[in-house]
């Protein structure tokens, strides 16, 4: 298998899926040129109909997705960065998620919105955040995030293929991340936990960004003798409740890190649905580590203060072991 950027995978599943059906298509924001090159070359190969470069007006991009879906249109649309889904959140939380449900199961969905989130790139308040709590508190959205190249196309894949609108989350920090990617065509099921390292001590449940730190923090915290397992959801809604609720009752010692800040994140959500379901299986409190409550800073030492670290990661880790 080759081995290629993040960005080159989001890339090739767009591709491979246009080419599959004629019915996708993207528009965004600078698609046709691609912003971190991620659908750089689409418009030379698929042109202008279905590559569809927007106006700055998020409303639109969102809005005219949903009327094109309703009417048996695939739509893959970007965002250019989740901050700005404010503007547009009538279109995406009351039109996207909803339909269905209203017309009685009649209406098909079929959206992806990519959007890039995380801090780290020196983007400032405005450009930085994660928010990926704010779309799994909407019933009627699906929310994906994945953390490396191969979830990335496989993820994608199945995104694109699903009949109901999701948010597919994209850390812009991983776009030039490597991994061994097939050429191919193929779907992760959504709603899938992946382990990607198994342990014995702990369990850390990690999504996007923070899976990489969490790797590089079991590394670290296997020398001191602590066995560390990382659950990756994938995707936060439908939650894959089962995977990481086995590998508490192994561990009996469960730690959440999110680069979203702390409070009411999505780490909450999982803390409670294991304190409901795997209480007796637990010797410590569950922790979580996420961001702080503040906006994203734009100063390097504060930003890089913001978000949560590999020694935060380990500290964290030995604090639910009482060490």
């Amino acid at each position: 298998m080759p081995n290629i950027t993040m960005a080159q995978a989001i890339n090739s599943a767009l591709k491979l899926e246009m080419e599959r059906d004629p019915d996708i298509y993207v528009a965004g924001e600078d698609v046709a040129g691609g912003v971190f090159a991620v659908t750089q070359g689409l418009l030379e190969q698929f042109g202008e109909k279905r590559i569809r470069d927007t106006p700055i007006t998020e409303s639109a991009i969102i809005g005219t997705a949903v009327g094109a879906a309703a009417c048996g249109l695939r739509p893959v649309v970007e965002l250019m960065f989740v901050d700005f889904v404010g503007v547009c959140l009538d279109q995406l939380f009351n039109q996207a998620a909803k339909m269905k449900y209203m017309f009685g199961g009649k209406a098909r969905l079929p959206i992806v919105v990519r959007t890039m989130c995380g801090a780290g790139a020196g983007a400032a308040a405005q450009h930085s955040q994660s928010l990926e709590a704010w779309f799994m508190h909407v019933p009627g959205l699906k929310v994906v995030m994945p953390s490396s190249a191969y979830d990335a196309k496989g993820l994608l894949i199945s995104s694109i293929r699903d009949d109901n609108p999701v948010v597919f989350l994209e850390n812009k920090t991983l776009y030039f991340t490597m991994g061994e990617v097939p050429d191919e065509a193929y779907t992760i099921p959504l709603g899938q936990a992946d382990i990607k390292r198994e342990g014995s001590d702990v369990t850390l449940v990690a999504t996007g960004r923070m899976v990489v730190l969490a790797q590089e923090a079991a590394e670290k915290l296997a020398a001191d003798g602590v066995s560390v397992e990382i659950v990756d959801p994938r995707s936060l809604s439908p939650l894959d409740e089962e995977t990481i609720l086995e590998s508490v009752k192994k561990t009996s010692h469960l730690v959440i890190v999110h680069e979203e800040v702390q409070f009411a994140g999505s780490g909450a959500e999982i803390a409670a649905m294991a304190a409901e379901k795997a209480f007796d299986y637990l010797d410590a409190p569950i922790l979580r580590l996420g961001a702080p409550f503040t906006p994203v800073p734009f100063s390097p030492v504060l930003e890089k203060e913001f978000i949560p670290s590999v020694d935060k990661i380990m500290a964290t880790v030995k604090k639910v072991m009482g060490k």
